[in-house]
């Protein structure tokens, strides 16, 4: 058999997954007819696929009549789309059928840990006021960056660069530079809280003045940075709250699903039959062991990206 394109077996895969749950729960032939909007080649289409397809979307009520005829179309097109492929027996291909198995135990793996982490209750008050009293650089002594950034490609940062920016007072100065150069930027003017700020950018900005041009290296891109001002923006505790709750409850449910992998393991039989795996530490649940390095640093961005938007 010809091996299969990407775009071909990614498509073959939604349109099977999704049939499969469409096609649950049918009752009879006259439920089921009353609740098709169209039929290709004799296979219904839906009105709980288009239901759920708007709802995927986030289409707003406004929309809805519009983006219906339009979603409707497209699950026809879909429809159309997998009768080809399974004409041509595209189902059969390996590749397809270690795809759809991998989606497929994703799919009830996830829903299980959803199943064991849905009633959860939510953090107490006392919980929430512990929370605000420990991270003070996040609400209660808050500081609220604002600057002006022009972001190269690193590999303009040479030494021609270097040189030049200290005859500079201004970005605006920076970016005339640049354009003589003929060198792309993109420009910006954001206000953010320290504690919301990349470790590398923060530490910069501890003795920072106003009016400072400074150079931020992020890897392939750099940001080049003209302080604004540095000024308290406290967030009180009811402002802080549902933000706070969101967090402590992602924090419960990620924690009850680890643990549930934790037993699961513990009463299982596992045998590791090749001898270069049996050191390798098991990761935790969804987490890749690079993730899993930057753990500590990756929940203060979510703590911190909780609270964005507070001003």
């Amino acid at each position: 058999m010809k091996q299969c394109s990407k775009l071909t077996i990614n498509a073959l895969i939604v349109l099977i997954i999704g049939t499969a749950v469409s096609g649950c729960g049918d009752k009879s032939h006259e439920s089921k007819a009353s609740q098709s909007l169209a039929s290709v080649n004799g296979k219904e289409i839906t009105v709980h696929q288009l239901n759920e397809e708007l709802a995927r979307a986030n289409v707003q009520p406004a929309q809805k009549d519009a983006a219906s005829k339009q979603i409707l179309n497209a699950l026809i097109d879909r429809q159309l789309l997998e009768q080809a492929a399974l004409k041509a027996k595209v189902d059969r291909d390996p590749n397809v059928m270690q795809t759809i198995e991998r989606a497929k135990s994703q799919i009830i793996a996830q829903a299980y840990l959803q199943s064991k982490v849905a009633n959860i209750s939510k953090p107490e008050k006392n919980e929430i006021e512990d929370f605000y009293k420990k991270n003070p650089q996040l609400f209660s002594e808050r500081k609220l960056v604002e600057m002006e950034q022009l972001l190269i490609d690193s590999r303009y940062v040479n030494d021609e660069l270097k040189s030049a920016l200290g005859g500079f007072k201004t970005l605006q100065e920076v970016a005339v530079w640049l354009d003589a150069k003929g060198i792309q930027y993109d420009r910006g003017e954001v206000a953010r809280s320290v504690a919301e700020l990349p470790p590398q950018i923060s530490e910069r900005l501890k003795d920072a003045r106003r009016g400072q041009l400074f150079v931020i290296g992020m890897g392939p891109r750099t940001m080049l940075v003209l302080m604004d001002s540095v000024k308290e923006s406290p967030i009180l505790l009811a402002d802080a709250t549902p933000q706070i709750e969101q967090v402590l409850l992602n924090n419960k449910r990620k924690q009850l699903g680890e643990a549930e992998i934790v037993k699961l393991r513990s009463d299982a039989k596992i045998e590791y039959l090749d001898n270069a795996m049996r050191n390798v530490e098991p990761a935790k649940p969804g987490v890749s062991n690079a993730q899993e390095k930057g753990s500590a640093s990756t929940a203060n961005d979510d703590i911190a990206r909780g609270v964005n938007g507070l001003k």
